[in-house]
């Protein structure tokens, strides 16, 4: 690492100088260097920033904008040289102006450029990859051992995943074995993860995943990271081995490990994964040392899922020890959101009255009263372009009768899916009690 960074100044430094000059004017030195010279210093650049620098962020976009300006002021016969090509074809598949590369094309009356690369990149820069994803995928496995192979593997992969995923992480395969330790294997791991994790791959998904934290887990990207990983860890638990895990967690310190676990339980409380929500709380409380806050968190969303259950009374006495100075607003919603499903868990159950058979001539009535667009049925699914306020929403109508205004919770659209697991289990009980009879 100190020798990266050492590397780094040094090309800082000469760069700066390069660009600025003694006198403060931009440099006719600019004109002397290769533009596929300068890429390479934009490539170090961009691959110190996802293991970790990100000091170097800022140089990152000083590049850009250097090579940008190199490129269009290059002589033609610059680009005789299958390099310097090459290098205006990564500098815009590497967040470069996508107008350069027309500029660069429009004025290519030697044939330097495939057009065939040139014209697919330049639909998939404005947006209609989709379009040309088979073409695309065919050049990018002619160009398989070139120096843009694994730009475009990258490129192809990401027009081809709409249609074929399967096909998709092969081109993201290719591109991080052809790239390791480069942001082409950076991306390219973090999208194959975002893959298998959608199509249900757990054995890959397992493997990106401990390949990432491996080796990027310092990435400005590594929060992109952080949620897939918990998403794949709650949507696939049951299929998963603690060991799995662990084996990604264990490269991570003990905070990220000890957030990565308060993630994991919230999102596993929220959806009802008692399992899971009390496996990862548990681990978390062990990790959190000193930390109260941490510990609170633990407490919360490890006690969340005893609430719409037979130990409702242990769980909210656990719930209501914690300090409300030790959550965040989110937190405090989903802890009233627990008392109010509580209190549903509580409740007696009222008795339903009997059913009295309504003249026809009412019943007539009724039915033109359905038939009115202007009357809503008060129990009917709230529709999704005209949603009930979240306090209405958050609770079961036979609750909204009996519950006062002031003691509903002002729920996040969040936390309705915590909110409707407790209620499907009420409901599930009043059938029971309404079959049993008075």
């Amino acid at each position: 690492m100190a020798i990266r960074r050492l590397s780094l100044r040094l090309l800082l430094s000469g760069l700066t100088v390069l660009a600025v000059g003694s006198l403060g004017h931009a440099q006719t030195v600019d004109d002397t260097l290769e533009p596929y010279r300068m890429l390479r210093s934009l490539q170090f650049v961009q691959d110190t920033v996802v293991r970790g620098d990100h000091s170097a962020a800022e140089m990152q976009r000083f590049m850009l904008g250097t090579i940008d300006d190199r490129l269009r002021t290059a002589d033609s016969k610059v680009y005789q040289d299958p390099r310097n090509v090459d290098a205006a074809l990564i500098y815009a598949m590497s967040g470069g102006n996508p107008a350069t590369l027309e500029y660069l094309v429009a004025r290519d009356i030697d044939g330097n450029f495939d057009n065939r690369v040139s014209d697919a990149l330049r639909k998939y820069l404005s947006g209609k990859g989709t379009l040309i994803a088979k073409s695309l995928g065919d050049i990018a496995s002619e160009y398989k051992n070139a120096k843009i192979g694994p730009y475009l593997a990258l490129v192809a992969g990401n027009v081809t995943l709409t249609k074929d995923p399967a096909a998709a992480l092969k081109f993201y395969d290719w591109a991080r074995l052809t790239a390791p330790g480069t942001i082409v294997e950076e991306a390219a791991l973090r999208r194959s993860l975002a893959v298998a994790v959608d199509a249900k791959i757990v054995g890959k998904a397992s493997l990106y995943a401990n390949g990432y934290a491996r080796r990027f887990l310092y990435s400005p990207y590594a929060s992109q990271f952080a949620d897939l990983f918990v998403r794949f860890v709650v949507e696939h638990y049951e299929v998963l081995k603690p060991q799995d895990i662990e084996a990604t967690l264990g490269y991570m310190d003990v905070d990220r490990r000890r957030e990565v676990y308060l993630r994991v339980a919230r999102e596993a409380a929220i959806a009802g994964r008692k399992e899971l929500a009390t496996m990862a709380s548990d681990q978390a409380r062990l990790l959190s040392g000193s930390e109260e806050g941490a510990d609170a968190l633990a407490n919360l969303y490890g006690s969340l899922v005893g609430v719409p259950t037979e130990n409702v009374d242990d769980a909210m006495a656990v719930l209501m020890q914690i300090p409300e100075e030790a959550l965040s607003p989110r937190d405090r919603a989903l802890r009233q959101a627990a008392e109010t499903v509580a209190k549903q868990v509580l409740r007696k159950p009222q008795p339903s009255p009997p059913v009295q058979p309504t003249p026809l001539i009412e019943q007539g009535e009724s039915q033109a009263a359905d038939a009115d667009p202007d009357l809503q049925d008060p129990f009917a699914q709230p529709s999704e372009t005209t949603p009930l306020p979240v306090s209405a929403q958050a609770e079961p109508a036979a609750a909204q009768t009996t519950v006062p205004s002031g003691e509903r919770a002002n729920i996040d659209p969040e936390l309705r899916t915590f909110v409707d697991s407790g209620r499907s289990k009420l409901d599930a009980i009043d059938d029971l009690l309404k079959k049993e009879g008075p």
